[in-house]
């Protein structure tokens, strides 16, 4: 399969990225989640399908991940949200047809960026749909209030996270709560420790997504069995 690392040029920076096979009337915008990069594993098994089925994948590093980890540029919505529009812009020079694949925090950028646009589908596996109540659980469990945030700005968390007063800001202001009218599939696992269930299933019902939940998975889709669910449902959902 063919695969090309190469970068798009953004105001601020340059976009690490990689276009899977070749060029044609479909592509497959692959958005990655926290802690993940371009190159994910599945991020690499949904090119490798779409790539099968006719497409080609460009998928990208998010700021603070991957080829960007050691840069200062912030993985806050803002340049996330940049960084889309941009990937977004160089598909459009590519292919006719755009459709997306997203985890975790990349659905949650990739709604924000993306709800105005012609995409064909999407897919999401282990969506973020509501920022603002991970980070106010996050919140809560370590005993951090919303006036001690506004006042030291931000906070390091010992599970390696930070809270940021701007970001927490950015999320209440901006919820989910536009028009999303992208046909939209959704693999979810019922032990998802970030996402919880009534927050999927809302969002489902709001803009008609389907579900498909697999028991006793878990937000990070890793396993064997967790992997094998994963391309099957790709498989399946993948116009």
């Amino acid at each position: 399969m063919e695969k090309r690392h190469f970068y798009i040029s953004n105001n601020k920076t340059r976009i690490p990225a990689i276009l899977w096979g070749k060029q044609g009337e479909k592509l497959l915008i692959e958005v990655h989640g926290n802690l993940s990069n371009k190159e994910d594993t599945v991020i690499s098994m949904m090119a490798q399908k779409a790539v099968a089925k006719g497409y080609q994948a460009l998928s990208f590093d998010l700021p603070m991940h991957g080829e960007h980890v050691d840069e200062e540029y912030a993985c806050i919505p803002e340049n996330c949200i940049s960084d889309l529009v941009a990937v977004y812009e160089h598909a459009k020079s590519l292919a006719s047809d755009i459709h997306l694949f997203a985890c975790s925090m990349g659905a949650y950028f990739s709604l924000l960026a993306y709800h105005d646009f012609d995409i064909k589908q999407s897919l999401f596996l282990s969506p973020v749909v509501n920022m603002e109540r991970i980070i106010r659980n996050m919140m809560e469990g370590f005993q951090v209030s919303e006036e001690r945030l506004k006042a030291e700005h931000e906070i390091r968390l010992p599970i390696g996270q930070t809270l940021e007063w701007d970001y927490y800001c950015y999320v209440r202001e901006n919820p989910i709560c536009f028009e999303w009218k992208v046909p939209t599939a959704i693999l979810y696992g019922s032990d998802d420790n970030l996402s919880e269930w009534d927050e999927i299933s809302a969002f489902a019902a709001r803009y008609q997504a389907t579900v498909k939940v697999l028991e006793q998975g878990e937000h990070y889709f890793h396993t064997e069995e967790q992997l094998q669910v994963f391309d099957l449902w790709a498989d399946e959902n993948l116009l």
